[in-house]
Formats: structure tokens, C-alpha cells, sequence
């Protein structure tokens, strides 16, 4: 294989490498090699030309591009995920649910005012069990799920996080009711689930709430839904 000599240089200059042995046949194949940029191996300590570059240093900042040096194609990666904020993680989640896999549909809660409303999310993976079978040749969330998911939030809402313990509440809630349910649009794996389910009434006699509850996919709405919920035991 073609040697190649590499010099470091300080960020944001780029050289290109030259070739120290090469054969004919190599220097046919390629007359203008690659060219390297070396981003600084160290913080804060700029490396002067003619150095030698450790392949620890090489694997930290090497960027190999193009000989015409063009940029990267596409947009940033850096900060298109949104750090979306924490209320409960999905420790807290489960010390007060009762449900665990493959039924939690809660992985976290952005916001939540006990007896008010709460704002919880879902991350649609592939890996979800029902996609093998709904449908196999088009994954698409069961609408059903979305619903069941919406109530657990409004379960939150509910239950009293002074009985929270290691294997979720003491206190169950169930489904006493469900009215006005639409469907908006399809929610498939890679999609953020942000659910909204505020409390309407709550009848603490009986231990009867009603909700209305709101699934998002970014801009769109994907189901509403108003719920009846019970509490049990």
C-alpha cells in the first residue's frame, strides 16, 4: 500500500498529505491524494508544524475529507434531538405505576401537578412488541395503545405519590369509561408520543375522575380522547 506522511497543524488548516513511497502504478491511481484537517489532540495546546501525531491524537480529531476539501453534506446533527425536560424519569414512573413491560407506555414525564394534569412521553421504537404483528409490512401503533397510554399518564395524575414503593403503588385504577375518541394520524416507530391529559372532575367519594387527554406527535395531533378512570383496590 501507498506510505503516506502526515503532518499535525493547528485547527482550521488543512494541508494535504504528501506522498513519501509510492510506486508508478500508485502514483497513476491517485495524482492528488487526500487531503487531512487536524483539529487540536489537546485542549488548549496548538501543534506546530512538523510534529508527529499519535493515533490516539489521529482517532480524537483526525477529519479525513475529500481532496476538493468540500463540507460536510447535511444539516448539523448537534442539537436536533431536544432535551426535553424531566419531571419523573422512568425510575420514578415505575414506583408509582403498577404496569411493567411489555404494557408501561410511560418512559417519561415532562411536566406533572398532582391532582391537576400531567404531560408524559413515549418513545415509538421498532423494538415495541405489537409492531411484528400490527402490521407486518407497515409498523403503525395501535390505536388502543395510544389510549392506554394517555390513561396511565392520567393515572399519575391520580395516584398519591406517598404510596410509591419498589414494586409501583399500592392503589390500581382502571378504565370505567372512554368517549370521543379520534384517531388524527398514524404514529410509527421513530416517532415522540406527547401526551397531555388534564383532569376535568373528580369525584373523590367514589374515586371517579374524568380527564380529556391529548396524544402529539410534534405540530400534529395524533388522538384525543376523553377518559373515565377509577380507583381500586
Amino acid at each position: 500500500p501507498m506510505a503516506i506522511e502526515m503532518f499535525a497543524v493547528t485547527s482550521a488548516t488543512s494541508v494535504r498529505a504528501p506522498v513519501a513511497v509510492a510506486s508508478a502504478k500508485a502514483r497513476a491511481v491517485s495524482e492528488a491524494p487526500a487531503a487531512f484537517t487536524q483539529r487540536r489532540a489537546v485542549r488548549g495546546a496548538p501543534l506546530a508544524m512538523g510534529s508527529k501525531v499519535s493515533s490516539k491524537a489521529r482517532a480524537a480529531g483526525l477529519v479525513v475529507r475529500a481532496a476538493d476539501d468540500k463540507p460536510v453534506p447535511g444539516s448539523e446533527a448537534k442539537g436536533m434531538g431536544k432535551a426535553l425536560p424531566m419531571e419523573m424519569d422512568i425510575d420514578a414512573i415505575m414506583k408509582l405505576l403498577p404496569h411493567r413491560y411489555p404494557f408501561l407506555l410511560v418512559d417519561r414525564v415532562l411536566e406533572i401537578e398532582q391532582g391537576s394534569y400531567a404531560i408524559g412521553l413515549k418513545n415509538v421504537t421498532i423494538n415495541d412488541n405489537f409492531f411484528p404483528g400490527h402490521f407486518p409490512q407497515r409498523p403503525i401503533m395501535p390505536g388502543v395503545l395510544m389510549v392506554e397510554a394517555m390513561a396511565q399518564v392520567g393515572g399519575l395524575i391520580m395516584l398519591d405519590p406517598a404510596a410509591s414503593g419498589d414494586g409501583g403503588t399500592q392503589q390500581e385504577f382502571f378504565f370505567a369509561g372512554i368517549d370521543g375518541v379520534k384517531f388524527r394520524r398514524p404514529v410509527v416507530p421513530g416517532d415522540q408520543l406527547v401526551m397531555k391529559v388534564v383532569l376535568t372532575k373528580m369525584n373523590k367519594r367514589f374515586g371517579i375522575a374524568k380527564m380529556k387527554g391529548q396524544c402529539f406527535v410534534g405540530e400534529e395531533l395524533a388522538c384525543e380522547a376523553e377518559l373515565t378512570l377509577a380507583l381500586g383496590s
